[in-house]
């Protein structure tokens, strides 16, 4: 069986169910944009793409990137396993100019036309998972058997806007000049009782000018996280405030006061 070819797209799986949509979108943004400029998140709540989302870049050596730094990651309590995604995303068919677009099945669009109120989420649900079987039979040649083991690549719907990026230095430091004196330390609140210094390392050494992280002995909840300037601490905070290291843990961050 030949290998997956790299390619912009990461197929994510292994990821907690329990999670909403909405969150699970933004907190894999907040976690994957570190690597690159990201074009589409993909996380559907059907039955066949439960624990599963599409991370599609602009760069095929972003993904790559995020793919060796992020496998085997604690995410929401469950350990993601990343791999490229079989077949070519929307976003980058639509990029290339190969886009082409997935007609719906005459009974289906049918049945959106004449079906009740009732009936929409259903029909809903069942457009999505056949748009699901269709792409990943288009990416595994054509063939029928063995549809549920490849990775997928589906069509998106433009449910949920992403988060506008948030990476740039001066974008980070104009956000925090509005709120609170810049300051190269980051205060860290509102952390897990498990949390390590290796765990938040792993999240703020993915910004530029990192230096170290200081957990506070006997204060389980807080901590420190210094970078070498105050925008390159701007930039970390502006993206994993609000970041989800568990369900019922959000993470603070704002500028250490001087």
């Amino acid at each position: 069986m030949s290998s997956i070819l790299p390619n912009q797209t990461l197929y994510v799986r292994n990821l907690n169910e329990k999670t909403n949509k909405e969150e699970l979108r933004r907190s894999l943004y907040a976690l994957f944009s570190a690597y690159g400029r990201i074009l589409d998140i993909v996380a559907l709540k059907t039955i066949k793409m439960r624990g599963q989302a599409f991370i599609v870049f602009k760069e095929i050596q972003s993904a790559t990137a995020a793919m060796r730094g992020l496998n085997g990651f604690m995410f929401y309590d469950r350990t993601m396993h990343i791999e490229y995604a079989k077949g070519k995303s929307d976003a980058i068919a639509k990029l290339d100019g190969t886009w082409k677009k997935t007609s719906l099945p005459t009974n289906l669009s049918s049945q959106r036309v004449v079906g009740t109120v009732s009936s929409a989420p259903a029909v809903k649900r069942q457009r999505e998972e056949e748009w699901l079987v269709d792409h990943k039979r288009a990416a595994n040649g054509g063939r029928k058997n063995d549809i549920e083991s490849e990775s997928p690549e589906i069509e998106m719907e433009d449910e949920t806007e992403l988060p506008a990026p948030r990476v740039g230095a001066n974008a980070g430091a104009t956000g925090a000049n509005e709120t609170e004196p810049l300051n190269r330390i980051l205060y860290i609140q509102n952390l897990p009782p498990d949390v390590t210094d290796e765990m938040l390392s792993y999240l703020f050494e993915q910004y530029p000018g990192f230096k170290e992280v200081r957990l506070v002995p006997g204060k389980s909840d807080i901590a420190f996280v210094e970078y070498e300037s105050d925008n390159q601490a701007a930039v970390a905070k502006e993206v994993l405030n609000g970041f989800k290291i568990t369900h019922d843990k959000e993470m603070k961050v704002t500028f250490a006061k001087r």
